[in-house]
């Protein structure tokens, strides 16, 4: 890898990782509650709706953080979601997702809480690394019927639950929390995937793929090992940076 990409790529992560990236992020959701729990719960709600139109999805969320009044640990443990959003329920609530689907999804997740306490409690038990995290949450999941919101398996690049681990893991930033960082090696995690990174990856000469699979996601991240030895998924900030100039 050449060393001026290096170096851009580095100006751009430094430039980009800063609180203003909170702005119009659903990480921002996060940091409007308080305590660890309900960072965790609403940080995977949040994670689970960021697809497709940005200013539909941060839309869904924003309701989340309003039903549930900042308590969302509370409002998915005490069933206080069965009140907003309910079994049965046929409409849709945003794209793939009926009320029904999301009820079912929270039903999972309350269980898995009465469980395990909490997820990261959860992954604490049955992961080691960022790829072991993702195959436990996707198991888990699956076993509970679930696969619209969470992939079934590590077939494809997991993108949500991987972006959910970079909030997780991640420390010493303005947009990440670093809940889990005393059992998830920062150095571990996987890039969220999609096809906007991989085309940015192939335009730099980071990847040579056409598909966004779990393999090509960690083969970037591998990449990004180079340029960020202690924390690649600095390489995260720096396509988002890479993105914004090449509008330009």
């Amino acid at each position: 890898m050449k060393q001026e990409l290096k170096d851009l790529l580095i100006a751009y992560a430094d430039q980009y990782e800063t609180a203003a990236f909170l702005d119009g992020d659903p990480s921002w959701f996060m940091h409007q509650v308080t305590g660890a729990d309900n960072q965790e719960a609403m940080a995977f709600i949040a994670s689970c709706l960021s697809y497709g139109s940005r200013k539909q999805f941060m839309q869904k969320i924003q309701l989340i953080l309003e039903w549930s009044k900042g308590n969302t640990d509370n409002w998915v443990r005490s069933g206080e979601f069965e009140a907003h959003i309910a079994q049965g329920d046929s409409r849709c609530f945003y794209r793939l997702y009926t009320h029904d689907t999301m009820n079912q999804f929270l039903r999972a997740y309350r269980k898995l809480m009465s469980e395990h306490g909490t997820l990261g409690n959860y992954v604490r038990l049955n992961a080691h690394d960022c790829l072991s995290a993702v195959e436990a949450i996707c198991r888990y999941f699956s076993s509970q019927g679930i696969s619209v919101v969470i992939p079934k398996d590590t077939q494809s690049a997991c993108k949500r639950v991987c972006m959910f681990l970079r909030w997780m893991v991640r420390y010493d930033s303005p947009v990440d929390l670093g809940l889990w960082k005393d059992f998830i090696d920062r150095r571990s995690l996987i890039i969220p995937m999609d096809t906007h990174v991989l085309q940015q990856s192939v335009r730099l000469g980071l990847l040579n793929s056409k598909t966004a699979t779990m393999s090509t996601a960690r083969r970037l991240s591998a990449a990004f090992m180079e340029i960020f030895p202690d924390d690649p998924m600095k390489g995260d900030f720096a396509l988002f940076g890479y993105g914004v100039n090449a509008q330009k």
